[in-house]
């Protein structure tokens, strides 16, 4: 039903196209007939309608992406411009994804597939630069709707490390793997010939090379005075003016990040062995040197072994206590005594925070996880389910010398994006309108459905809400990236997307407009028992084909009679109604044995044909099926359905399974690659590649059950059947 709308739909649209072309063409002839001469001198093929052609071919149309959802595969960097409230994420295959308000996603890509090392916003211009990892660098204009690149400049001698924009400036400095640092025109593009050789800046007594430059920035008060770190642990501050080093400092840990504090007097230094330590601009020594997460002291009097900490930021307050925030740092074996930690989950087990006095994390977890929120004497430890890829602290002032005043931190992690309220008691998460979690359970199935009844996706919605519950510890607050503007067009026609995924999850999506909606999302693993691997196997696992026993593989849906049928990889269907009431009731399950073999007989002299299979079925209880997950007949069924009444919330309620045992044991049943319901009829067909089956809805009962070959072979019905 939803082809014959989609294809009344095309052909309305070719209908108007035709009958434009006709009336363009009446016109363009009567002109012609008006005089004459000009008639018989126009040929009859250099007419509009003779040039048109009624069919239309594949080259008529041009397949173009429209809108990305999800969350961007392999993210390496992330940049957000305070102005503009704008949110740039790059990725190891060279996307651009620039992110604002709900409506506002962008995804761009670079010339070549090189990751994206680097972003840095031209604040408030409309622009934005990008390093990546073939030593190019790109300056991007995002005025227009569609952003495009206006400059490229290549590195041919050196490998591009980090680059650093002072605010409102037009001069880009970029660091070297060989430690040289180069002046860009932002304006032209082009390399000034201003250079910071890496010998020009260690003392002269030192005869190893310093590493390459990891950090760039600018003296809060003083812009005249650039801060570079080496990999090595050697910082310089370097004088743009007299061409000299201010001052020069060798710490004997190798640095991962620094940050100024707005005076310009101190700043913070992270090392890879856990370390934090603070600097005066212009003394040899650290003033202090803590580890942050080193509670314990080994035998010999030293701290304890920490993880690095990758990433640190000193964002000053108003009238109260600056903000150390930084990523990392937790020991590398820690331990949570049961009584010492209390923790909240924020979003959907992202984010965990562990109150101050206890290290919240497994044995097994990665360091990246973790990122720390030192505020006062106050230290919590933020777990996150993903590995932190960036973080960056949103901040009301712009002015690098005033204080900052932080209110959220945006962290990127490798498969989603987090925003943290810093205002908020406990640092709840901001409810993200993107659907960045679409492969929280990898997609097995997609299927897209337009121009469905106007009632459906609201019916889908008050049940969704009703049955997902708004989860504790998210933030009250509006999301904070807000940046960009788009129209306020309502869409022509209503348009789903349902998804199966790997865990058994079905999720249907509203993508009527620029952003993907959730609308309604069931677990159908919840009407089975816990899978059980077969008795013989020695092993004591499941087979290859049910590594995931509840993946969906197919989907079928009738949007007006809200019929939905699932396939999964155990060769299992399960049929759902919809209703928007709770009800009670058990689920009625059919055995359908797919062990066809080969009986294919011979015509009798009437020439009656007789179709003779092996495929057989029928109702089956499924409190019938003993503990070791088989049947009276002796068969292994890889998923049992679960036996008695059970409560249904409103949405999809089950009305009937379709179970297919092994052939043998250690055959399993062949995949469902194929799926179709009949609401009209009450039917479902499903096959593999050696049958199809049909079900009648309200008989629960099998109406056809043949081997492919057979289908082939002869027909399936004797004359006069």
């Amino acid at each position: 039903m939803d082809k014959m709308k989609r294809g009344g739909f095309f052909r309305g649209m070719l209908d108007n196209w035709r009958y434009s072309s006709s009336s363009m063409g009446s016109q363009s002839g009567s002109a012609h007939h008006s005089s004459r001469d000009d008639s018989k001198s126009t040929s009859k093929s250099d007419s509009p309608l003779a040039d048109f052609e009624d069919n239309l071919r594949s080259e008529h149309f041009l397949l173009s992406e429209i809108v990305r959802h999800g969350f961007p595969h392999n993210p390496t960097c992330v940049a957000f411009d305070p102005i503009q409230r704008l949110i740039a994420i790059g990725t190891r295959n060279g996307c651009l994804r620039i992110i604002g308000r709900p409506g506002v996603d962008i995804n761009v890509q670079h010339v070549g597939q090189f990751a994206v090392i680097q972003i840095i916003f031209i604040v408030n211009e409309g622009n934005l630069i990008t390093l990546c990892a073939d030593d190019s660098i790109h300056l991007w204009s995002i005025k227009t709707k569609t952003p495009s690149i206006v400059h490229i400049l290549k590195f041919q001698r050196e490998r591009i490390t980090f680059a650093h924009l002072p605010y409102s400036s037009k001069w880009l400095y970029v660091g070297t793997e060989r430690g040289n640092v180069h002046v860009v025109n932002i304006e032209t593009f082009q390399l000034s010939g201003y250079v910071i050789n890496w010998n020009k800046t260690i003392e002269l007594s030192r005869k190893t090379h310093p590493g390459s430059v990891i950090h760039l920035s600018d003296c809060p008060i003083d812009p005249s005075k650039l801060l570079i770190g080496y990999e090595s642990g050697t910082i310089v501050l370097w004088d743009l003016r007299s061409k000299t080093a201010d001052t020069r400092v060798n710490y004997n840990e190798p640095l991962r990040s620094i940050s100024w504090h707005h005076e310009g007097r101190q700043y913070l230094c992270s090392h890879t062995d856990g370390s934090i330590t603070t600097w005066n601009v212009k003394a040899p020594r650290p003033v202090s040197v803590t580890l942050p997460h080193a509670k314990q002291i080994t035998k010999d009097l030293k701290p304890e072994p920490c993880r690095p900490i990758y990433k640190v930021e000193w964002k000053t307050v108003r009238d109260s206590d600056s903000f150390i925030i930084f990523s990392g740092g937790l020991p590398y074996i820690t331990s949570t005594p049961a009584s010492a930690s209390t923790s909240t989950s924020n979003r959907d087990n992202t984010l965990v925070s562990a109150s101050s006095g206890s290290t919240s994390s497994d044995s097994g977890s990665d360091g990246t996880q973790s990122l720390t929120v030192i505020h006062g004497k106050t230290t919590t430890v933020l777990e996150m389910e993903h590995n932190i890829i960036d973080f960056i602290t949103l901040s009301t002032g712009t002015c690098p010398a005033e204080p900052s005043d932080p209110y959220a931190i945006l962290v990127l992690l490798s498969s989603d994006l987090v925003v943290v309220d810093l205002t908020s008691t406990g640092y709840p998460c901001f409810r993200n309108p993107y659907t960045m979690d679409l492969h929280e359970s990898p997609i097995t199935f997609c299927a897209y459905f337009a121009d469905c009844p106007t009632d459906l996706i609201p019916a889908f919605y008050s049940v969704g809400f009703k049955t997902n519950p708004k989860r504790p510890g998210i933030s009250e607050k509006e999301w904070p990236v807000n940046g960009g503007e788009w129209g306020t067009a309502t869409p022509s026609y209503p348009e789903i997307i349902i998804t199966g995924h790997a865990d058994g999850t079905v999720k249907f999506w509203d993508t009527s407009s620029v952003n993907l909606h959730i609308l309604y999302k069931m677990k159908t693993s919840k009407l089975f028992q816990k899978p059980r691997s077969r008795p013989n196997d020695p092993g004591g696992e499941s087979a290859e084909s049910t590594e995931d026993p509840f993946a969906i593989d197919q989907i079928a849906f009738c949007p007006e009679s809200r019929l939905l049928c699932v396939a999964g990889a155990s060769s299992h269907v399960m049929v759902f109604k919809f209703s928007k009431h709770e009800s009670h009731s058990d689920t009625p399950v059919i055995e359908v044995i797919m062990n066809y073999e080969s009986s294919t007989s011979h015509d009798d002299e009437s020439g009656d044909p007789e179709v003779t299979t092996q495929g057989i079925g029928g109702l089956l209880r499924p409190q019938s099926s003993n503990e070791d997950g088989n049947s009276s007949r002796n068969t292994f069924y890889p998923l049992l359905v679960r036996s008695g009444q059970h409560k249904r919330a409103p949405g999809f309620q089950p009305e009937l399974v379709c179970l297919t045992p092994w052939i043998d044991d250690n055959t399993p049943p062949y995949k469902i690659n194929s799926l179709a319901v009949n609401s009209s009829y009450s039917l479902v067909a499903y096959g593999s590649e050696n049958g199809l089956i049909i079900v009648d809805l309200i008989q629960k009962s099998l109406v056809l059950n043949i081997a492919t070959v057979d289908l082939y072979a002869k027909p399936i019905y004797t004359n006069g059947n």
